[in-house]
């Protein structure tokens, strides 16, 4: 991914014309105004780009006064920036982004319209995020002409750029949007006009294995939202990020995926969004959601277990990352342990628990498998040294005092712990798991490469590590052996295992190898 201006970048002497003067197509003009290009903002609502351009001037003065922009720099690109009352106005441009309602038929016809408008060199860009770039240029005369440009909102902080390709799209116009956007100051990805493209589709895990956690009783929402957050590393849990995105609208999404693969159990939407989005709670911009925004409200707290003494004997096993990093905090916090090799994976024992890291099996059916009556689950965790929380389970043959003694260690090392339902993979695991099987399946179908689809999950949703790197540190053999075992479990197809994720196990190599 370069991040030099190209050859192929379009001279900044080019007009642009962005269309549709919302907060998308607004953020849009105004990159490419910071950029250097003149713009033109056409919207058919009467008075619509006036207001837009006039907002846009408002915040280059603001980022100025902040002095994230020089008085000079915001002057010029407010200068560059005009309203145009017809599309008539575009007809010299030389790239033309639509960012008007997601219809198929109206993105067409807008297209069909500025065909007869604009030059023949004239690239035609859409914003869209969810509909086939491959269908709207096949409304033109010359489809080859029309390449995704899909901007993140609010377009002028947001890093990524996914440039898609439709079946026709000329790959050398794919190019440069690619190599302009990079000019601009983005991070371009490729990808092929496939369902959700990279990002709205490989991010659907972050949102379907909360879900079924939530579904299956593991915890409530604040305490998965915590461990997410607090152990996984994410800015914010599956069910405070789905209020502020709004239901209506990742719900929309999710089945908009689904259905596009042919109702993939991947993708399957939930009944608990469903359900939600029926009785109106769609999240923070109706008051209710997953948590109550109403004035007076108290935000509901994550549950953690209950401060209990320091086990006697314990023992920490291996040098895994939890083990490592449970040894030293222990250390740090002046907690007498010893330390022994680990001839079956365990990461610590005490005289009345052994605990394991999660591979996919749920905690009962593991004490069943190795005969270990008292025996916990770890949930995997972005950086075990650095983390505030961990999730716990027991199996069902355990008794009480083993329960004390697992939270009991994990406090001592300074976790609050997250006690979860004995659900296969607990939290972090299965996400991230589920995360780098879709990255994966992303790239063996030619949608985009590794580096891509990593660099869209890091920059287009925030993600503390790209899905297929988290792979690699955790182990490609690691997340086929959770995946496959959440595959065992569940009985569903939605857990079948990535081929790219196969072949990188049977080669003994990395993801990015």
């Amino acid at each position: 991914m370069s991040m030099s201006m190209s050859k192929q970048a379009l001279p900044l002497s080019t007009p642009v014309a962005v269309i549709g003067a919302g907060a998308m197509g607004a953020g849009i003009a105004q990159v490419a105004a910071q950029a250097g290009h003149p713009v033109r903002l056409l919207d058919n609502r009467a008075g619509a780009a006036e207001q837009a351009v006039a907002g846009i001037r408002a915040q280059l003065t603001k980022l100025a006064d902040k002095g994230k922009l020089s008085p000079e720099a915001a002057q010029a690109a407010a200068e560059r920036l005009s309203a145009a009352a017809s599309s008539a106005e575009l007809a010299d441009a030389g790239l033309v982004i639509e960012a008007i309602v997601e219809n198929l038929e109206v993105k067409r016809a807008l297209f069909r319209e500025l065909e007869a408008i604009c030059g023949a060199d004239c690239i035609f860009a859409t914003n869209t995020s969810s509909i086939s770039v491959t269908a709207i240029a096949a409304g033109l005369q010359r489809p080859e002409r029309l390449v995704g440009m899909h901007f993140f909102n609010p377009a002028p902080l947001m890093a990524l750029v996914e440039i898609v390709s439709g079946l026709a799209s000329e790959r050398q116009l794919a190019d440069t949007l690619f190599d302009t956007a990079a000019a601009w100051g983005k991070t371009p990805v490729h990808a092929k006009s496939t369902p959700g493209f990279i990002v709205n589709r490989v991010a659907r895990p972050y949102y379907a294995e909360g879900l079924r956690l939530l579904q299956e009783g593991a915890a409530d929402c604040a305490t998965i939202d915590a461990v997410m957050r607090e152990a996984g590393g994410f800015r914010m849990g599956p069910f405070e990020l789905m209020d502020m995105i709004g239901h209506d609208v990742n719900f929309a999404v999710t089945k908009s995926v689904w259905n596009a693969f042919y109702q993939d159990p991947r993708f399957q939407p939930s009944l608990i969004q469903q359900e939600l989005v029926d009785a109106g709670f769609i999240g923070r911009k109706s008051g209710r959601g997953f948590y109550d925004y109403r004035a007076g409200a108290e935000r509901a707290q994550p549950q953690s277990a209950v401060p209990v003494g320091v086990p006697a004997d314990i023992l920490v096993c291996g040098d895994s990352p939890a083990a490592l990093a449970l040894a030293a905090r222990l250390q740090a916090a002046g907690v007498a342990f010893s330390r022994a090799a680990s001839i079956d994976g365990r990461i610590a024992e005490t005289g009345s628990v052994v605990l394991f890291q999660t591979d996919g099996r749920s905690a009962t059916q593991r004490a069943c498998n190795s005969g270990i009556a008292n025996l916990a689950l770890v949930d995997l965790a972005l950086d075990y040294g650095q983390a505030s929380r961990l999730a716990l389970a027991l199996a069902r043959q355990a008794n009480p005092a083993a329960q004390q003694a697992a939270v009991g260690l994990l406090q001592a090392a300074g976790y609050a712990v997250a006690l979860l339902a004995d659900v296969p993979g607990l939290a972090v695991m299965r996400t991230v798991a589920m995360l780098a099987n879709e990255a994966a399946d992303a790239v063996n179908q030619g949608v985009c490469d590794a580096a891509a689809a990593d660099a869209a999950m890091r920059l287009g949703v925030n993600y503390p590590r790209g899905p297929l790197a988290w792979a690699d540190a955790v182990g490609v053999e690691r997340i086929r052996t959770v995946l496959a075992h959440l595959n065992q479990f569940y009985g569903e197809d939605r857990y079948r295992v990535s081929p790219l994720i196969q072949q990188a196990v049977h080669a003994g190599s990395p993801i990015h190898g």
